[in-house]
């Protein structure tokens, strides 16, 4: 049986993800960051999949995940890590302290160094493993490519990970192990659900923001209703692995329209439509 570590695996992206892969034959091991939520999915998912208790920013943990993966393995490759734990970190530059900012960075980027750092010997890198290389999918986003008000340490991050990703690719070519993008748009998960948008608010009531950051919040919502369902986006995963020669990335978007729209114009034009939208042009 192949074997998949999925990054992120107590909801959303991720539990579909691992659902998908053990309706088709693998064993999943997710990582969560408390045994509840171990213990919960595990109940969903059934016994092929495997609870890691950590979190991903935290990189004494995910070494020590790395010996209870290796253990289960019996000598062979894993088949694949999925990057998929992330946050979304939201506000107005002027307004976001350095801890939210840095906090950004720690999952969505410094979490995926201390998982592919932690786990390329399982993926391949050590030649004494039995069988194929494995693969490794970074979930990135459509805003790894196009920046968007009130998204700047979350774009930031995002187009981080996509240069980290080529330049991983590219490294790890020596050992078989290929390295994939996943980038969607808006995707219909909880992420609203899970926020104080009065608090968020209220950080903006002495500020130029307070009516653009009030509008943003309505549009993301009403996005994330019209977003694709996560099933897609554990469709693709589940074909990526399964895929001799896979692209090097993969945009799964509702707006892609838009976006190419946006993308193709000169920048300057691009900045009054999305300003204009979002009620940011200057009075």
């Amino acid at each position: 049986m192949l074997s998949v570590v999925v990054t992120g695996a107590s909801s959303g992206i991720g539990r579909q993800i691992s659902q998908t892969l053990i309706e088709n034959g693998y064993r999943v091991f997710g990582s969560v960051r408390n045994r509840a939520d171990g213990d919960a999915v595990a109940s969903d998912l059934g016994e092929n999949f495997r609870p890691l208790i950590f979190d991903v920013t935290n990189q004494k943990d995910v070494l020590a995940s790395v010996k209870l993966v290796e253990a289960e393995l019996n000598g062979e490759k894993l088949a694949g890590l999925i990057n998929n734990a992330g946050i979304a970190v939201f506000g107005a530059i002027q307004n976001l302290s350095a801890d939210e900012f840095r906090y950004q960075f720690d999952v969505n980027l410094m979490g995926v160094f201390h998982c592919t750092q932690a786990y390329l010997d399982l993926l391949g890198a050590d030649p004494s493993r039995t069988g194929a290389a494995g693969k490794i999918i970074n979930i990135s986003s459509v805003s790894g490519e196009q920046g968007m008000p009130f998204m700047g340490a979350y774009n930031m991050s995002k187009f981080g990970l996509e240069g980290f990703s080529e330049a991983l690719r590219r490294e790890l070519m020596i050992f078989g192990i290929d390295v994939v993008i996943i980038a969607p748009g808006p995707v219909k998960t909880a992420i609203w659900g899970k926020v104080d948008k009065t608090a968020m608010l209220a950080r903006y009531d002495n500020s130029a923001y307070r009516s653009a950051f009030s509008r943003v919040i309505g549009f993301t919502e009403k996005l994330e209703n019209a977003g694709c369902d996560p099933k897609v986006i554990s469709e693709r995963a589940l074909s990526i692995l399964t895929s001799v020669k896979p692209k090097t990335r993969y945009r799964i978007d509702v707006q892609a329209k838009q976006n190419r729209l946006l993308a193709l114009l000169p920048k300057r034009l691009a900045d009054k439509m999305v300003a204009g939208q979002m009620g940011l042009k200057k009075l």
